[in-house]
């Protein structure tokens, strides 16, 4: 423990009268911090939240089998799971009746690249980016990338260069290259990459920062 820290333990062990409980009490303090302001530890609420919203959305494809919204917001929930497999199943009954959807093929050629089937996943994003090259502000070009990370890196480096294109304050594009030029042993360039995400975030507002700063710590570590 650092002085502040212990000092901290110190006071609640006077106010609470037990050092378990003081422990407790400033585990969850420095819990609460840290999400509000690095935000590399996950959230504890959220997988309540989203357990309570999809029982809820069960319920209603339960009242009506053909529900294509209902079954898309399920669909996205099974994607912040990680369960990409059901989420396809549901992915792909939903796509005939809303093929225009930029949004629906692009979370389909996700769970594809997921499920490590490459190029039926970068087929359907590509579909996607035909329609609206904007798509989720960019993000397509960014799961291409961590997907060809390992069989094509060079591809990957590519597709990131793209998501800077269309996201350019992203930190985490930024860290990502530098990752994958790490691999190539392109170690001058994985540097300047680190070295652009914590200049990147140097620069953002002060509104922006929460949301990137966990590239940048991890990049400062690189």
């Amino acid at each position: 423990m650092t002085l502040s820290k212990i000092f901290i333990f110190s006071i609640l062990w006077w106010v609470t009268g037990n050092p378990f409980v003081a422990l407790i009490v400033l585990l969850i303090i420095l819990y609460m911090l840290e999400r509000r302001f690095i935000g590399l530890t996950p959230s504890i609420l959220r997988p309540l939240s989203r357990r309570r919203r999809m029982a809820r959305l069960r319920e209603e494809l339960r009242m009506n089998p053909h529900g294509n919204t209902t079954k898309l917001d399920i669909a996205r929930i099974y994607i912040e799971q990680k369960k990409y497999g059901p989420a396809k199943e549901l992915l792909e009954q939903v796509l005939p009746v809303m093929e225009d959807s930029a949004e629906v093929l692009c979370e389909l050629g996700i769970c594809e690249l997921k499920l490590e089937n490459l190029k039926q996943g970068e087929q359907l994003i590509q579909r996607a980016l035909e329609r609206n090259p904007r798509v989720k502000y960019g993000e397509p070009f960014l799961r291409l990338g961590e997907a060809y990370a390992e069989e094509n890196p060079e591809k990957a480096v590519r597709y990131l260069e793209q998501f800077r294109e269309v996201h350019s304050s992203s930190c985490e594009a930024y860290y990502r290259q530098g990752l994958i030029y790490s691999r190539l042993g392109r170690k001058e360039e994985a540097l300047r990459a680190f070295r652009e995400t914590l200049e990147l975030y140097r620069g953002l507002p002060r509104y922006k920062r929460r949301h990137e700063r966990k590239w940048a710590l991890l990049a400062r570590f690189k």
